[in-house]
């Protein structure tokens, strides 16, 4: 090679060396993006851009429209940014997201809204729940490498501890409940940290102690444990008595699904008792043999009287079985429909406190059945072939674990498909992430060169 010709090279351009050394540089700014992406997605859907709200205010009952444009633009950014993110090195991950089933659903949602009693409000939310639907599904690739997941994982978890014990500490009035709450003063000295409810609190820390024995498990002695202990101590403080009756039983279980090597067994050990704790709390008004046997039961199935709220929702499934009502737009303007005698007061209800029934109310039961097929059944056999090709045995039951939790949370509260929802980003984010799992190996350590 001529000489001469390198030193004018040199001169007149920029090296090989420099050229690699940008574009390693380049590299590292691009992961750090990634992490950096990962972790405000987790922050803003578990420390949201209103925490700490104060129930004693009226205000606090009220949305404010400048506080939802926020929310909006903010979920809308970091979905964009993350989709260019993800798609310039893992277009084979996002192409084996397009699916017939998965095609089904959201073209039903988009019939469904069309047909919407109230289709403004069903588009605008649909928007959100599109926004911050795909961060969590996106989310378990963001990150580079297990490890920087993990650490974006427990990060945004100590974030969220953090706030919700100096809380506690330093401002108990908008920390905990009080006598003087608007709208429900009997949960008096129940702890709800950053959240605006004790029962949104709750299974967040349930789902955190999940993430603190996992973390356990694959080598964080400090962070894990930590996690682990704070949650499960604050969950106890909640006074959530759904989510910490759910908290071991659903480990128990996932750890029993875990071992079981047959597909039809681990089908029978999750399914079982979803199907008979539904039908003995909605299907306990729906059939009356059902509900004298529940009436003999040494607990109360219809948790303080929702029997009520859901002979009201079964009567909107009623109405309209196949389109229903529309996407989010039914429990907006409820209190002129016509209730049985003494149930007058099922009227002024948020939800169905049902997952699968508020969507048989909202977007039909074609909807419902679309919405089992992808978020209740594929994802169990998409950790079974997660398992049979060991691909990251602890993650694949971390994901295992928090939507097992989800199914069964789903037969007493309503989150499914409910927009920036906590329990349903990190309920999609485990569905996600079995997806993924069963189709592609996890990078373990690799770090990016310095």
């Amino acid at each position: 090679m001529d000489r001469s010709a390198a030193d004018t090279t040199d001169v007149e351009a920029p090296s090989l060396g420099h050229i690699l050394h940008g574009g390693l540089a380049g590299l590292n700014a691009v992961w750090a993006a990634r992490c950096l992406v990962a972790t405000a997605a987790l922050i803003l859907v578990l420390v949201t851009l209103d925490p700490f709200p104060d129930l004693r205010s009226e205000a606090a009952t009220t949305v404010v429209a400048g506080r939802m444009a926020l929310t909006y633009v903010s979920w809308g950014l970091l979905a964009a940014v993350a989709v260019l993110l993800v798609a310039a090195t893992d277009a084979p991950a996002l192409k084996s997201l397009v699916t017939p089933l998965h095609l089904c659903l959201v073209g039903w949602l988009l019939i469904n809204i069309a047909f919407s009693e109230s289709r403004g409000v069903s588009i605008q939310r649909f928007v959100l729940a599109a926004s911050v639907t795909s961060l969590a599904v996106l989310l378990p690739l963001l990150p580079p490498t297990q490890r920087s997941f993990n650490l974006c994982l427990g990060a945004a978890a100590l974030v969220l501890l953090t706030l919700c014990y100096l809380g506690v500490v330093l401002a108990p009035q908008y920390s905990i409940h009080t006598a003087l709450d608007v709208t429900e003063p009997q949960l008096a000295g129940d702890w709800r940290g950053s959240f605006g409810h004790k029962n949104v609190a709750s299974p967040v820390m349930t789902i955190l102690v999940y993430v603190g024995i996992y973390l356990s498990a694959v080598g964080s002695i400090v962070m894990g444990p930590v996690i682990a202990v704070l949650a499960g101590i604050f969950l106890v403080f909640t006074g959530g008595k759904t989510s910490s009756v759910l908290c071991l039983a659903i480990y128990v279980l996932a750890s029993l699904v875990y071992v079981t090597r047959s597909l039809w067994l681990k089908r029978l050990i999750c399914f079982v008792p979803l199907i008979a704790m539904n039908l003995l709390t909605v299907g306990s008004v729906l059939s009356p043999s059902l509900g004298a046997m529940t009436r003999l039961l040494p607990l109360d199935p219809t948790f303080t009287g929702r029997s009520a709220i859901w002979e009201f929702a079964l009567a909107a499934v009623a109405e309209k079985p196949v389109i229903g009502h529309g996407y989010a737009a039914f429990w907006d303007d409820v209190s002129a429909r016509q209730t049985a005698q003494g149930s007058e007061w099922a009227t002024s209800a948020a939800h169905s406190h049902n997952s699968y029934l508020d969507l048989a109310v909202t977007i039909g039961l074609p909807g419902l059945a679309l919405v089992v097929l992808v978020f209740v059944l594929a994802p169990l056999g998409n950790f079974q072939s997660a398992q049979a090709h060991n691909r990251s045995s602890a993650l694949a039951k971390l994901f295992l674990t928090v939507w097992l939790f989800g199914l069964y949370y789903g037969a007493t509260e309503t989150f499914l498909l409910d927009r920036q929802n906590p329990i349903w980003f990190m309920f999609a984010l485990a569905v996600a992430g079995l997806h993924f799992l069963a189709r592609f190996q996890c990078v373990a350590q690799t770090e990016p060169p310095r």
